[in-house]
């Protein structure tokens, strides 16, 4: 099967699946959703909004942060995974956006992944969840079902992103990549489905009886 062929299946599954796909991160504007896909990183989104619920409502804004300092910021995030890490990305990428963005958040990629601790993915998410930027951010879970599916040999995040964008149309591509996601989660998981199991898999690969061995990021 080609992958013109498992795109359509896929995009079929998840849309009946996935009409409506809520986002997994809370945040109250661009700039909390930027704080929070930075802090989402070796941490899960559950943890992430069980931690940013009790400070966005205070402090949401990057002058906000400034003033707060890296200790206090440590304090407030104390219980996310390297904690003081980000604690010293988000205050130095406040620190810039106040400086030279006068508090805005920057609407390109070259801007975005010049900010402390700002990497392409979460760049990726956003303009895409952010702007409304056609783009196609890949975390590794992503990146594990695109094997599983056959889309991509699995080299890098990297290399998977562009052989998602090349397969499936532009127009999917924001809704699309947090499917996956929650497609993910839910059904295609990383120990329980090994890529023979679900519905996705079982359509694009009908004759595959043994679990699949991805590559990781």
């Amino acid at each position: 099967m080609n992958n013109k062929k498992k795109a359509n299946i896929i995009l079929r599954i998840l849309n009946k699946t996935y009409p409506k796909v809520p986002i997994p991160l809370k945040y109250k504007n661009t700039f909390t959703l930027l704080v929070s896909v930075l802090l989402s990183a070796q941490c899960t989104d559950i943890n992430v909004n069980n931690v940013t619920k009790n400070i966005y409502p205070n402090y949401n804004k990057p002058h906000h942060f400034v003033k707060l300092g890296r200790k206090k910021i440590e304090r407030l995030i104390k219980r996310i995974g390297i904690f003081r890490v980000k604690a010293k990305s988000i205050f130095y990428l406040s620190k810039t956006l106040v400086e030279k963005y006068k508090g805005k958040v920057p609407k390109t990629y070259e801007e975005l992944e010049q900010l402390p601790g700002v990497g392409h993915k979460t760049a990726s998410v956003v303009m895409s969840q952010g702007f409304g930027f056609p783009a196609f951010p890949v975390d590794t879970h992503i990146h594990r079902l695109a094997q599983r599916w056959g889309l991509t040999n699995g080299k890098s995040v990297v290399q998977t992103e562009e052989d998602l964008k090349k397969i499936f149309p532009k127009k999917y591509w924001n809704k699309l990549h947090l499917q996956i996601i929650w497609y993910g989660r839910e059904y295609c998981k990383a120990r329980d489905c090994y890529g023979i199991t679900c519905k996705i898999c079982k359509s694009c690969y009908p004759n595959r009886s043994k679990p699949i061995k991805t590559k990781k990021a």
